[in-house]
């Protein structure tokens, strides 16, 4: 049974504008840039603040609460309008962001953090909508490789650009900085996008939405807490285990009998769609897992900066962008899309394994050089697993499509930095001598080559099914989405 609750699911009217899709694209510089900017002006903030007893929660407020909101805003998108779910999302980002530039105290930031991070939720999830909305599958392509382009720089230009604004600013300009380019992203999609709706109605789904949430939390308090905080073994993580099992379970239960899931089950139907999650997940944990430990191996056994050894990863992400960029043209043009995934887990695990040749005397050239090969792997996993989820979905679905991709991206580089992280910390030992670091990374190096080779194992399930050559559209067109 249904409620009297509209729910509309939008469909282009005319093609965007390059504008329309810049602007789509802001919120997802918002997004992925926020997530790496605060890191470089932690030290400052405690030097301000104080509470240098929390200061992790700065971040983990964050992430928690972008994990949970994601999929939660892609729904919403496909019952009330994908256009003002994202408008929303924005807005609430940005009032996150000001009362996180005019916190007082440690408390107040990590509560407007969390409140930040409830906004950027939807940033992602939201342009991914509205350009699966606005531009059909084999349309989307080359604005989807602009997507994958952005995840990788933002990992170099975040610390960056964090680092400058705290030297040559203040520490708030972190936050601040944010809303001029909110502010043209709401400009140009409000006044740019024109989308129609059909109304349905539905009855909201708070159980499946409920039980999510528990789950989530319970898995990125997980994937924080597990080795730095407490032992894999501990009771604390044990429980937190349990809790996670316990909710999921419960909420796939709840969505196989909800009228509108949260993640519709239907949409596992589809071999592609559960395939391309998959992707998704692993390709994840293997970007955050090289991303957050060979900078360790730059600065510990090469003696680089935090900024220098950044820059050295310059290869890594060059690497996954100019596969993006590559696939998303040859797919456009009508190429056919099976073979990356399956070519992207071979160069993958292959770059995986090369980093074993790093040792306590590798030129930094020949360092850096190495880590080409895995970001080439990675980015012919990230981008067909993008266009694969779209194309899979229904279009009522595209939103909760969209949502269970990042979150499961998401997830995947939480878990994988966890799991590799306490690995690495293995190996290491307490005293971080050259060598011992080089062991560390060499276990990362095994780690991320078996996800890897389980992303090559599985990419060969997919199917090359035709992409759709036309936008989502309504059966009944109604009203314009406001």
């Amino acid at each position: 049974m249904t409620t009297p609750v509209e729910s509309r699911t939008a469909a282009a009217t005319a093609p965007p504008s390059r504008l329309v899709i810049a602007g789509l694209l802001l919120g997802i510089v918002l997004a992925t840039l926020d997530g790496t900017v605060v890191g470089t002006a932690l030290p400052v903030i405690v030097e301000d603040l104080g509470g240098v007893t929390h200061l992790s929660w700065v971040v983990t407020a964050y992430l928690l609460t972008t994990a949970v909101s994601t999929p939660l805003w892609g729904k919403a998108g496909d019952l009330y309008g994908r256009k003002g779910s994202y408008l929303t999302s924005i807005t609430v980002f940005l009032a996150g962001s000001v009362l996180c530039g005019l916190a007082q105290d440690m408390g107040q930031l990590i509560a407007f953090r969390a409140l930040q991070g409830i906004g950027a939720g939807g940033l992602f999830v939201g342009a991914l909508s509205l350009i699966g909305t606005l531009l059909s599958p084999a349309e989307a392509g080359r604005s989807q490789s602009v997507i994958g382009v952005l995840l990788p720089a933002a990992m170099i230009g975040g610390p960056l650009v964090g680092g400058f604004l705290t030297d040559q600013l203040d520490w708030r300009w972190v936050f601040y900085v944010n809303v001029p380019v909110g502010a043209v992203a709401l400009l140009v999609i409000g006044a740019g996008v024109r989308v129609r709706t059909e109304r349905v109605r539905a009855r909201v789904d708070l159980a499946g939405a409920g039980l999510l949430t528990a789950a989530i939390l319970a898995l990125t308090l997980l994937a924080s807490w597990a080795g730095p905080t407490y032992a894999w073994t501990s009771p604390q993580i044990a429980a937190l285990a349990v809790v996670s099992a316990a909710a999921v379970a419960a909420f796939v239960r709840v969505e196989r009998r909800a009228a509108e899931p949260v993640i519709p089950p239907r949409l596992f139907r589809d071999r592609n769609f559960m395939v391309a999650q998959v992707l998704s997940f692993v390709a994840g944990a293997a970007m955050l897992a090289a991303a957050s430990y060979l900078p360790q191996y730059m600065q510990l056994v090469r003696g680089r900066t935090s900024t220098q050894s950044g820059l050295l990863l310059l290869p890594l992400m060059l690497g996954m962008m100019g596969a993006q960029l590559t696939i998303g043209r040859r797919v456009s043009a009508g190429g056919r899309y099976r073979a990356y995934p399956i070519a992207g887990g071979a160069l993958a695990t292959l770059g995986a394994l090369a980093l074993l040749l790093l040792g306590t005397g590798t030129p930094v050239w020949a360092a850096s050089g190495l880590t080409l090969l895995l970001g080439a792997g990675i980015g012919c996993q990230l981008q067909p697993a993008m266009l694969i989820t779209m194309n899979s979905a229904d279009p009522r679905d595209i939103g909760a499509a969209s949502g269970t991709q990042t979150l499961l991206r998401t997830a995947g580089g939480s878990l994988g930095v966890a799991v590799l992280g306490s690995v690495f910390a293995s190996r290491v030992g307490a005293g971080l001598t050259p060598a011992g670091v080089v062991d560390g990374v060499h276990g990362v190096a095994l780690g991320t080559a078996a996800l890897c080779a389980v992303g090559f194992a599985v990419a060969w399930a997919v199917r090359e099914v035709p992409l759709r050559t036309r936008a989502a559209q309504p059966s009944a067109p109604d009203t314009a989405d406001a």
